[in-house]
């Protein structure tokens, strides 16, 4: 039998650049990403047991660990540390995908909390029962709540054929 060490380093490489992913999309922050990703993955070592459904739990402690991070203000130190920072000369394509790239953190910072989870979540490929797992919903309900997050990014956004449609 595989010890849990052997299980949870299986499980590290397979689902940490999925998890810091979405950190990163929801954070803006590569940095606080990272930390909070990893800080999600030593939570589950020190539980010392995989749970039931793994990738759920990683969901879920991930969200709550950047939940407390935004509340507590930390977020927004990390931005203005960002703002400061000189910003480099790039060519023009590269500020047009700079300028879309601000476009859809705009959109998503203008989004609930949950349509904002959603949709990075399932943009990552997690499956409807891992959001719903994860971010404590009904499985059926994710399509529903997908579909206006949606409707509400596009909005947002300004352009019908966005990255989420």
């Amino acid at each position: 039998m595989e010890s849990f060490h052997d299980r949870f380093v299986v499980l590290f490489e397979t689902l940490f650049p999925r998890i810091y992913r979405v950190l990163n999309r929801i954070t803006g922050d590569p940095d606080l990403a990272a930390d909070l990703a990893q800080e999600t993955f030593i939570r589950l070592y020190r539980r010392g047991f995989l749970p039931d459904s793994p990738e759920a739990w990683l969901i879920s402690v991930a969200m709550n660990l950047f939940r407390n991070v935004h509340t507590t203000g930390q977020r927004r130190r990390r931005i203005l540390s960002l703002a400061f920072r000189a910003p480099q000369i790039r060519a023009s394509a590269t500020e047009d995908a700079g300028e879309s790239r601000r476009r859809v953190r705009r959109a998503l910072d203008q989004l609930s909390e949950r349509d904002r989870q959603i949709l990075l979540l399932q943009a990552d490929g997690f499956s409807y029962r891992e959001i719903a797992a994860g971010l404590g919903l009904h499985e059926a309900s994710i399509g529903v709540f997908l579909a206006r997050a949606r409707r509400a990014f596009r909005k947002l956004y300004g352009d019908p054929d966005d990255a989420f449609g």
